[in-house]
């Protein structure tokens, strides 16, 4: 039996911009080969890649109005995604993510809609928002938590905060990797020899930090770092200025060629990942499946991402400075972490298991739905 999903609260598909994004480009095409009728909802503002002929002929975008800005474009896009759903393409099923579109369940749940929410981190947590913003992510947590149909988790420490906080449990799917096979070194680096960060220019991601260690470690060593904040910013000018006045430092932006991310992961001496709050990190989770030799900033969640057998350091620009250096001096402890990485990868974090997860969650409600 043929069943239909809604995908809302990601920018579109394909698009290269988050997690969810990275999440949806997998599922997508994975629930239309699995005799899914596949809807994901994106935003008319953004630019997509065009996709492969065959995928494109087998999952449907919806674009729908929003409201262009920081505070308010996942609110308002989440509620004229949720409208068109609820009256127009009324599907088996919705896969909703972020609780911030948790405001629009009751819309969906009043149209027999169920819903497959990924609660994401622990938004409220986040330094990029304010007090405002804080609350209203708060108030969509709650509303998850009371109408979504079931619940997903992305890392088993963010599904032990929902059972404290909000008495909701759920079901632990994470994030995969790709797993690119061998790749040559990039951009004319030597592999092995640079330091890489791959994150999103917040206070949260150990940015501001890891800016300040680049301009010593740079004087041993080539540093190379991707992302911004996607909004402009002081992040992003100290980024500009640190490339234009050191010839060892390369700021590249966003990157949405995953050929050349994942040779810079596949070759790095060092990547460092900062993320602070938040669950199963996407870009940590590729940086694994590349075999990157990853030190992360010592929390709950990189700890059960990276294991035991990971390598942590505190957010201070010396600490980082002082165990990139070393990990870069030593080839035995470079192995030694992409070996860690690679297992932990292979696993845990596969893209097949993961859209297996979610195929049968989507089934299990889908079908509970026609009883």
């Amino acid at each position: 039996m043929k069943r239909s999903v809604a995908i809302i609260g990601t920018r579109g598909y394909p698009s290269f911009y988050g997690g969810f994004e990275t999440a949806v480009r997998h599922l997508a095409p994975y629930l239309s080969a699995h005799d899914w009728d596949v809807t994901v909802y994106g935003r008319s503002s953004e630019s997509h890649i065009k996709p492969d002929a065959k995928v494109a002929s087998a999952v449907r975008s919806v674009t729908t109005k929003g409201i262009e800005s920081k505070s308010l474009s996942t609110l308002s896009y989440g509620a004229t995604a949720a409208a068109h759903a609820s009256f127009r393409l009324k599907p088996d099923v919705a896969l909703v993510m972020n609780v911030a579109n948790g405001y629009f369940l009751p819309l969906l749940k009043s149209r027999n809609i169920p819903t497959l929410l990924n609660v994401d981190g622990i938004e409220w947590d986040r330094q990029k928002w304010g007090k405002a913003a804080k609350t209203v992510f708060k108030i969509g947590a709650h509303l998850s938590a009371r109408y979504a149909t079931e619940l997903v988790f992305d890392a088993e420490a963010i599904g032990k905060r929902w059972r404290s906080e909000f008495h909701r449990d759920g079901v632990f799917i994470p994030y995969g990797g790709t797993n690119p096979g061998p790749l040559d070194a990039p951009l004319q680096l030597t592999s092995g020899t640079y330091v890489l960060v791959v994150a999103r220019f917040v206070p949260e991601n150990t940015i501001s930090e890891f800016l300040i260690a680049a301009e010593e470690i740079s004087k041993t060593a080539p540093v190379v770092i991707v992302g911004s904040s996607g909004y402009g910013g002081e992040l992003d000018r100290t980024a500009a200025a640190l490339s234009d006045r050191n010839e060892n430092v390369r700021w590249l932006g966003h990157v949405r060629n995953d050929k050349l991310l994942f040779a810079l992961l596949q070759h790095a001496g060092a990547y460092f990942h900062g993320h602070s709050v938040g669950g199963t990190n996407p870009a940590l989770v590729q940086a694994m499946a590349c075999g990157a030799p990853i030190i992360a900033r010592d929390t709950i969640y990189n700890r059960e991402v990276l294991g035991v057998d990971g390598l942590y350091v505190s957010p201070h620009p010396t600490a980082i400075t002082g165990e990139i250096l070393a990990l870069l001096r030593s080839k035995s402890l470079q192995q030694r972490a992409r070996d860690n990485a690679l297992a932990r990868s292979r696993a845990i974090y596969t893209w097949e298991a993961v859209c297996s997860s979610y195929e049968a969650q989507l089934r299990r409600l889908a079908d509970a739905r026609s009883i």
